[in-house]
């Protein structure tokens, strides 16, 4: 769903329907930060960046309401991969074993070409 910034976002939901104004960001719903969370937040958050540059389907995001400086605030990300089971330092390249997993051996150039059948004897 586009974001107030203009942003697609996955987590991002609204309800208007019937006079309703709910708006909420469904990855911090789990957060205890939910509380303090503003649609202005969107336009900062790097969600949506991550979500575009890695579609891993093996990262999960966790996200966090942080505050900078006395006023400012931001979201945090912080991913974990399931696959490899560890935390993922650069969320938008990913933690890397994904993408071997995926490709396998010949998409990494990796494996061997086949070795050509012997040509028959001529006559």
């Amino acid at each position: 769903m586009r974001t107030p910034s203009g942003v697609e976002c996955d987590f991002y939901f609204t309800d208007y329907y019937r006079g309703r104004e709910w708006e909420e960001c469904r990855l911090l719903a789990r957060s205890p930060d939910r509380a303090k969370w503003t649609p202005k937040l969107c336009a900062t958050c790097p969600v949506p960046a991550i979500r575009r540059a890695n579609r891993c389907p093996t990262m999960i995001l966790k996200a966090r309401i942080r505050r900078r400086w006395l006023f400012l605030r931001r979201v945090e990300v912080e991913a974990y991969c399931t696959l490899s089971g560890q935390p993922v330092a650069e969320p938008m390249v990913g933690c890397g074993r994904c993408h071997e997993h995926r490709m396998g051996a010949k998409g990494l150039g990796l494996a061997q070409a086949p070795e050509s059948p012997p040509e028959p004897p001529s006559r």
